[in-house]
């Protein structure tokens, strides 16, 4: 495992000063953990997304918070991000927050993270709530293998092409949609994945409404176009399902374009036998059959 300054724990003398990523309540304040409370109440900065709602979140939970308070979002963190670090060599402990959930997950702090690594400065988490993971575990879907695919783009054009790359992926698929793209977003997972493919619509997690639809992609796209969606959305959609692998002989023309791509042949035999669930030795040897 690769050792840096930045991985050091924050007691170290090492480390002047140190970030701490701070997971905040996706929807239920009682997810707050004791130690979000702690660190919003003596952190020397609080770098928050959004300042207006740090406010709301603190006053909701009945804390104090004694540091400056800093606004850091994806409009200005390119900017900020080097006073940021300036602030922890000089010693302070820096939290950074985002409206819900974990920084640099679909959200602010990748950059800061980033950056803290690169200057050897200490990174820490304070692990909490995640809209990612908790859809995941109540969509009903395999968690064994999963992928984050955050937010599809908004043109149709940019959409259909993420989603043909998706095509052919087999673990369990966590996206996140703003509402009133619900609709169309269904629609296009439909038209690349089948109607039967099965997902979950998870709405309101952890929220005094919280919904969570599960069943084939039609199904949950006649409820999208016959309800007004609101609030938060993730959706989880299930892998694609294992073809038969059939004979070494049928996938001689996935190695051989391969190798017209530059690809040498012993590599592209590899990847496809892995990818098909085939034997090497047998597919190498019709390829060299057919040639």
């Amino acid at each position: 495992m690769e050792s840096s300054p930045s991985s050091l724990p924050a007691s170290s003398p090492a480390a002047a000063g140190r970030i701490v990523l701070a997971a905040t309540p996706i929807g239920n304040m009682g997810d707050a953990s004791a130690r979000l409370v702690d660190l919003l109440e003596t952190a020397d900065i609080v770098a928050a997304e959004d300042t207006r709602r740090l406010h709301r979140l603190v006053q909701q939970l009945g804390v104090t918070v004694a540091g400056r308070i800093i606004s850091y979002h994806e409009h200005n963190e390119a900017t900020r991000t080097a006073e940021l670090l300036d602030q922890v060599r000089e010693g302070n402990t820096l939290v950074m927050v985002t409206d819900a959930g974990m920084p640099s997950v679909s959200d602010p702090g990748f950059r800061l993270v980033e950056g803290a690594i690169a200057a050897g400065v200490t990174v820490t988490a304070v692990p909490g709530p995640s809209a990612v993971l908790t859809a995941l575990a109540l969509s009903g879907l395999p968690t064994d293998r999963f992928c984050f695919e955050g937010f599809l783009p908004r043109k149709a054009g940019e959409r259909a092409g993420r989603l043909a790359d998706l095509a052919g992926e087999r673990r369990t698929m966590v996206f996140f949609e703003a509402p009133h793209r619900l609709e169309a977003m269904l629609r296009a997972l439909r038209e690349r994945f089948g109607a039967g493919r099965r997902a979950a619509v998870c709405r309101e997690l952890t929220k005094t409404y919280e919904e969570v639809l599960r069943g084939p992609l039609d199904e949950l796209l006649q409820w999208a176009e016959s309800t007004e969606v609101r609030g938060e959305i993730a959706v989880v959609v299930a892998g694609a399902p294992e073809q038969a692998a059939g004979t070494p002989e049928d996938h001689v023309a996935a190695v051989n374009e391969l190798v017209a791509q530059g690809i040498r042949l012993k590599e592209a035999v590899a990847a496809v036998a892995e990818d098909v669930r085939v034997s090497k030795r047998e597919l190498y040897s019709a390829v060299l059959a057919a040639r």
